[in-house]
């Protein structure tokens, strides 16, 4: 079937190019069973489609309105051929450009939602549901799609509370490029190694997880606390390590490659989060993959697994992170027992799992659909 996926962006003309590598994954199987083309409202813009992973890209020339520009982009590629199926990831805006495609197509639309669509933290100025304009083009997204799917259990909970019934798929890992490695157990003595993955952000909120680092180092436990992820508060979470005391313990590697990535996050005892949303994130199941359970705030996968497959506290409590951070470093038995079931909740939705599954939904779409367009 002729498939057209509306994405956010991170497609260049390279496999490793920046591209988000659950997307970049799922892409890749998506192609070999369908003529999948790519729809990036940000990224790279070369003036013709080109090939990437087997699917086609098709970039939206110029600058604004982006929006406009990439539903015209799917019109016309329409016109060579008609699609048979929009899916769209994220909901605002790829959702609504899909949803209103899908409309004068006349197309089913998948809608994928993965981010911070449905909250509000006004604090910080963050999600799709902050404002009215915001909530109205949450609901064209939504209201526009004729199935809607999420990452994580939580996800689906806000979507109900919303009116909006929805499906559990999550964006799984690709098993040949993140190798599976059995959970393992701890070497006496050894200094515990804890890492944390995320870029450095207001949501992710690195200052709970420094603080929950302090508090780790005043009970006297032994630790070392790697941090990956790209700064994009000018340095503040450096400067908050260094006023904590916590220099010598905490290392920043800035934005890692995410074949380099794998190599840093084996080498740990635990994954440790502290964001105040996730929609699920994909470190906790690369994670699991490579034998590492996750003590983190209760959003996301981390809400989803606790307690037999990961370790949640509130939002924004450093004491309460600092004490399961350490009831896990105490008890070895315990931290394999979760990291066992972690990787085996990681390994029922793989990346192959989601390509299957999406490519099952997209069969009973098709069936449930009127026919359209020529050979159809």
């Amino acid at each position: 079937m002729k498939l057209g996926v509306v994405i956010p962006s991170g497609v260049g003309r390279h496999p490793e190019d920046g591209t988000i590598p659950c997307l970049r994954w799922l892409v890749e199987r998506l192609a070999r069973q369908h003529e999948v083309h790519l729809f990036p409202r940000l990224g790279a813009r070369p003036p013709d489609p080109y090939t990437f992973l087997g699917a086609t890209v098709h970039p939206a020339p110029g600058a604004r309105p982006r929006t406009l520009r990439m539903l015209t982009a799917i019109m016309a590629e329409d016109r060579r051929g008609p699609f048979d199926m929009l899916h769209a990831f994220w909901v605002v805006p790829q959702g609504v450009i899909a949803a209103c495609a899908g409309k004068l197509l006349g197309c089913p639309v998948v809608a994928h939602v993965t981010g911070g669509e449905l909250v509000t933290l006004p604090d910080i100025g963050y999600g799709g549901r902050r404002t009215w304009r915001g909530r109205m083009w949450v609901r064209i997204g939504l209201s526009g799609a004729t199935r809607i799917t999420a990452t994580c259990a939580p996800i689906i909970r806000d979507l109900g509370a919303l009116g909006y019934a929805a499906e559990q798929i999550p964006l799984g890992v690709d098993l040949t490029r993140w190798p599976l490695v059995a959970p393992r157990a701890r070497q006496a003595g050894r200094t515990a190694r804890l890492v944390h993955v995320a870029d450095l952000n207001r949501v992710k909120d690195q200052p709970t997880l420094l603080l929950a680092a302090r508090r780790l180092a005043d009970r006297g436990v032994d630790f070392h606390l790697d941090i990956a992820g790209e700064d994009t508060l000018g340095g503040a979470i450096e400067a908050l390590t260094r006023q904590l005391g916590l220099g010598e313990r905490v290392r920043f590697h800035g934005r890692v490659p995410h074949e380099q990535l794998y190599s840093l996050v084996k080498e740990a005892d635990m994954l440790c989060m502290s964001s105040r949303h996730e929609a699920g994130q994909l470190v906790v199941l690369e994670a699991a993959i490579a034998g590492l359970p996750t003590v983190g705030t209760a959003v996301g996968y981390i809400a989803e697994w606790a307690p037999d497959a990961a370790v949640a506290v509130p939002v924004r409590d450093a004491h309460a992170l600092a004490d399961e951070i350490l009831k896990l470093l105490q008890d070895d038995e315990r931290r394999l027992r979760l990291a066992r079931e972690a990787q085996r909740r990681a390994l029922a939705c793989d990346v192959d799992w989601t390509a299957q599954r999406l490519d099952s939904l997209y069969h009973e779409l098709l069936s449930e659909a009127r026919p359209r367009g020529r050979d159809r």
